[in-house]
């Protein structure tokens, strides 16, 4: 397979279901930003703990199922491209039970965090910051008009919260030759 097809020169990409929309669309701002947050985690792997990288790679996972969400378009031509939901409220709760693992092991600060006590915290923040300008880019997408599935937000936002008390998980047990604070 080739990694490049010419189809996009002209500044448009294809949806899910075949149709072709700009690629400055508010959709594929969305699940474009949803594909750097994947990266970024991506490179936070690389500094974490287990259990954590662990954790992060459950969470590409979601993502991925979130970014196809977002890649179909919201009146599907085709049956292959239909509206289904992907992200259900259970994805919710499971965050929020995570979340709750992790602040009954670190106590979570009262202000503002500064980032870069150790490479992983600073790599996450950053991942959480890419996931909540994602979530600004759902919540343009829904302000023009076009169907969204509330769980998206719900979702998004509960995992910038999460990828918060990683980071500060990760402040507190370090990475390898950088113990955290």
């Amino acid at each position: 397979m080739k990694t490049f097809s010419r189809k996009g020169d002209r500044g448009e990409t294809s949806l899910l279901g075949g149709v072709r929309v700009s690629k400055a669309d508010a959709r594929c701002e969305a699940y474009g930003t949803i594909d750097e947050a994947v990266s970024c985690l991506g490179l936070a792997k690389g500094f974490c703990q287990a259990e954590v990288v662990g954790i992060l790679s459950t969470l590409q996972q979601d993502l991925f199922m979130v970014a196809g969400e977002l890649a179909t378009p919201a009146e599907p031509v085709s049956q292959s491209a239909n509206r289904a939901s992907v992200v259900k409220p259970e994805m919710v709760r499971r965050l929020e039970d995570l979340i709750e693992d992790i602040e009954a092991k670190v106590a979570m600060p009262r202000g503002f965090v500064i980032p870069g006590a150790c490479r992983s915290s600073a790599a996450l923040d950053v991942a959480r910051t890419v996931i909540r300008r994602a979530e600004r880019r759902v919540v343009s997408l829904r302000e023009t008009g076009q169907p969204l599935n509330q769980e998206l937000l719900s979702y998004l936002n509960r995992l910038s919260g999460l990828v918060f008390s990683l980071a500060r998980y990760q402040d507190k047990v370090g990475d390898g030759d950088n113990p955290g604070y």
